[in-house]
């Protein structure tokens, strides 16, 4: 696939006040400080799309950007921020795991995860969650480039053996970098394998 067009559509915190589920819908997410929105930004060609930051919580809102007239990215605010109240964090977690349980076109969620550390806490805990839930997802490793390729792979390796534990069968698993663009294909194409197969359902509410 190629993106042609990212158009930033809108911004809020309610999930029912999200574009109208017409069109098949991938969320992006990740623990404070992973390259979401560099991500975003070298997936989508542009990079003034999804705002980056050094400093985290960038992201605070449920962000949708129309791609090629065909399907919706979601930007979603991340986990983890140690420098928010504990108010806000409950306010942000509502507001994901409402978004995640009801959107009804939500096809995928993109967990990302940093390729230079070893499998995190929060991060299994946030999977966990999804699996118990039933929200499907894959796994993004990114910063690939930050560390050796030893490095990345030991590091995915640990996050099967950890998710081997308790899951059957384990995610699709692919990994990334912003700099060198790395992995982009193949998240894109596999957008592709599933928006080939999306069929509209509505809901009766």
């Amino acid at each position: 696939m190629i993106i042609k067009q990212a158009i930033f559509i809108q911004s809020n915190t309610d999930w029912r006040k999200c574009p109208p589920p017409t069109m098949p819908e991938y969320a992006f997410i990740g623990r404070s400080n992973v390259g979401k929105s560099s991500l975003i930004n070298m997936l989508t060609n542009n990079k003034q799309l999804a705002k980056t930051s050094s400093k985290p919580g960038k992201t605070q809102t449920i962000n949708h950007f129309l791609i090629n007239k065909d399907w919706y990215l979601v930007d979603l605010p991340g986990y983890g921020y140690a420098s928010i109240s504990k108010t806000q964090r409950e306010k942000w977690k509502s507001m994901i795991s409402s978004y995640l349980l009801h959107r009804e076109n939500l096809q995928l969620i993109f967990v990302l995860i940093d390729a230079r550390l070893e499998p995190q806490k929060i991060d299994l805990e946030f999977i966990h969650n999804l699996g118990e839930q039933g929200i499907p997802f894959a796994l993004i490793f990114t910063k690939a480039d930050k560390v050796s390729s030893g490095k990345v792979q030991g590091n995915i390796q640990r996050m099967k053996n950890a998710l081997a534990e308790e899951w059957e069968e384990l995610p699709l698993m692919m990994t990334t970098s912003a700099e060198t663009r790395l992995g982009k294909e193949a998240v894109l194409d596999y957008i592709e394998s599933i928006n080939q197969q999306y069929s509209p359902q509505f809901s009766n509410e």
